[in-house]
């Protein structure tokens, strides 16, 4: 009688093909597109609730002076020790709670994800539960005040994720999930620290980075899931140059928080391309990277003299002209090979429009809707390159 061949998850390294369908539950990929879609939304609407300054509008956590969802009166707010802290913004406070809730759906779709991928696992189902308890039970705590507790909780669940994540393969995407659920819960706790810590922009930089981190680890796994590959036999080249791509495009997405942060948009004025007037004004680059600055401080609004915002600024630009370029060169590769002309021509109109954006940023006065807008852009951009890099194949 012939053996029963074992499941692709157990056999060897060297035994398993060249390429092959992740073996997870078969609505996985639906729901990873579910939250691709959840976490673009989380993303812009973040930052529309940064750019119309919402960020502090509900001065406690997670609560929004004391309720789940938001006060609807003055009155209400009152109520509650947070109108100590800070005035009650009828206008602002629904933004930062809704971004809350969006955040939440989210996070409850990636535990979703994690405990389907990780179902084949040995305790694997027991590891994912295990780690997200430990972390809701710290939230009641922090409410409590018990700040030491919940932070020694959170900690735990994190270390549980990530240990799961470094002792699983990825053949059925299980480790990318735990990953994926280990960066959703920093991500919540980088939630925190911007209201409790006033904005510090590291924190809110951080936060930027930490969501469109999300968002590339679910577009990857979603796109693994589905097992739609572009094979290409220079696709190891290409993917070189797209991982050049995405860092690239890291580090300027880095500045463009950066930048958001420190209230540091108009920092030139309206004038582009020179910066009050001039194609290099005096400009403080000490100051204006010094990351950590000590906590208590309100940075709504901005602490920086304008040399130190001036140099974030002419930084942001600086490598907005090196990504554009770049991006332009590889979107010149994939216009030569057979089969991506179309890639290459969204990638041209993507890059052309972020410039645009950035530009009608600076000439007029940084309007609302074209600053979301330029975030919306850079997640597009990110977009493109994590779904060619989860795609690409060599032939077999």
């Amino acid at each position: 009688m012939n053996a029963v061949p074992r499941p692709a998850i157990d056999r060897p390294a060297a035994h398993r093909p060249a390429v092959y369908r992740p073996a997870v539950y078969k609505h996985f990929h639906r729901i990873a597109w579910l939250a691709v879609a959840l976490t673009l939304c989380v993303v812009v609407f973040g930052a529309f609730v940064r750019l119309s300054d919402a960020g502090l509008s509900c001065p406690d956590w997670p609560t929004c002076y004391g309720r789940a969802a938001w006060p609807k009166a003055l009155d209400e707010a009152a109520a509650h020790v947070a109108s100590d802290i800070r005035p009650f913004e009828t206008h602002k406070a629904w933004r930062e709670q809704v971004h809350r809730h969006l955040a939440a759906s989210l996070g409850v779709l990636v535990l979703l994800l994690a405990l389907l991928a990780a179902r084949r696992r040995r305790w694997g189902i027991a590891q994912i539960l295990a780690a997200s308890l430990l972390v809701g039970a710290a939230i009641p705590m922090y409410m409590h005040g018990e700040h030491a507790a919940a932070s020694a909780l959170a900690i735990l669940g994190e270390t549980i994720l990530l240990f799961a994540a470094l002792r699983w393969s990825n053949i059925d995407l299980s480790r990318a999930a735990a990953l994926t659920l280990a960066v959703i819960i920093f991500q919540a706790l980088l939630g925190m620290w911007t209201v409790t810590w006033l904005l510090k922009p590291i924190v809110v930089m951080g936060h930027l980075l930490g969501g469109l981190t999300t968002f590339s680890l679910l577009v990857w796994m979603a796109w693994r899931a589905t097992d739609r590959p572009i094979t290409l036999v220079d696709a190891t080249v290409l993917r070189r140059w797209l991982i050049g791509g995405l860092a690239l495009l890291g580090v300027q997405i880095a500045l463009g928080g950066w930048v958001s942060a420190n209230y540091a948009a108009l920092a030139c004025g309206l004038d582009f391309p020179k910066c009050v007037g001039q194609w290099w004004p005096p400009a403080d680059f000490q100051q204006g990277f010094v990351l950590w600055r000590g906590i208590g401080v309100d940075y709504e609004g901005g602490v920086l003299d304008g040399a130190s915002r001036i140099a974030i600024q002419m930084s942001h630009r600086i490598v907005a002209v090196v990504l554009a370029l770049y991006l332009l060169a590889l979107a010149v590769r994939l216009f030569r090979t057979p089969g991506m002309r179309g890639w290459a021509t969204v990638l041209v109109l993507l890059v052309a429009a972020q410039v645009t954006l950035g530009i009608l940023n600076v000439k007029l006065n940084l309007p609302l809707p074209v600053a979301v807008a330029h975030n919306g852009g850079a997640v597009l951009l990110l977009f493109t390159l994590v779904s060619l890099t989860a795609r690409l194949r060599r032939p077999d």
